[in-house]
């Protein structure tokens, strides 16, 4: 297996106990949607889709909808969540950088939270226009690196070790300025818009423990360190729990995401 291969192959198994954070990213997703102004009869994919709730939310609007995701275990659940739903919903177990569409094949291409882990953005990102139609809207939600999920993500790379291949921070994609550089002339009408996701905790140890069992880089770093460094283990538990502090309040963490739209030129 190639390092870029083994580095996918990494992502798709961290990300396999992701389903419990659905809860979370349902409203965010409801203002994903609305960001991009999905509209009945629209041809719509959901990009690094996870357990289906952007592709459920534009479906529920009359959207034809299809999801596509690296990791088989999400899948399911996303399934799950249509049938529940009652929409249809074409899912792909697939690779954001290798899209299996024709070009022009969608009027919206969505991602929330989930393109922005692509280990190569440029491959990702005109793959996502690629399969876009002209004057069609890009969207997605991603994490501003100077707020609460940047500053845990930049803890988490100095407790890993260095991945097999160079990869940007895939926090580069919560910087507007970047965005806007990435995007470059491919589209035009760019628009941001900031939200906060208020996820629900008793404390920060609560939040903190919570996302060690679900969200992939966490969960790494405690497979990593349990066994070998329990002391580093301790500390980096620490410094997270640091950080959940600073947006604790009321019984809730605020999440600042960024969500960016653009139309194809």
């Amino acid at each position: 297996m190639d390092a870029l291969a083994q580095f996918k192959e990494t992502q798709r198994k961290s990300w396999a106990h992701f389903a419990p954070l659905e809860t979370l990213t349902t409203p965010a997703a409801a203002q994903l949607v609305r960001h991009a102004g999905v509209r009945a009869g629209q041809r719509v994919l959901d990009v690094a889709c996870g357990t289906g709730v952007v592709a459920v939310t534009a479906a529920r609007c009359g959207a034809r909808a299809t999801g596509l995701d690296l990791t088989p275990e999400l899948l399911v659940r996303a399934r799950e969540n249509a049938e529940i739903a009652e929409v249809a919903i074409d899912f792909h177990e697939g690779d954001a950088e290798e899209l299996p569409f024709p070009a022009g094949a969608f009027d919206v291409v969505l991602s929330e939270f989930g393109h922005m882990f692509a280990p190569r953005p440029e491959v990702a990102l005109a793959e996502m226009l690629r399969v876009l139609k002209p004057g069609g809207t890009l969207a997605f939600s991603t994490w501003p690196p100077e707020l609460a999920i940047g500053r845990v993500f930049a803890l988490v790379a100095r407790y890993l070790p260095p991945p097999p291949i160079p990869v940007p921070p895939p926090l580069l994609w919560g910087d507007p300025q970047v965005i806007r550089e990435r995007l470059g002339a491919s589209v035009r009408d760019i628009v941001f818009a900031r939200e906060v996701m208020a996820v629900p905790s008793l404390s920060p140890q609560h939040n903190r423990l919570m996302t060690e069992q679900t969200a992939g880089p966490i969960l790494r770093v405690v497979e990593t360190l349990r066994d070998t460094d329990p002391e580093r283990l301790a500390q980096f538990r620490r410094e997270f729990e640091a950080i959940a502090t600073d947006y604790f309040g009321d019984n809730v963490i605020a999440q600042d995401y960024l969500m960016t739209r653009a139309t194809k030129v």
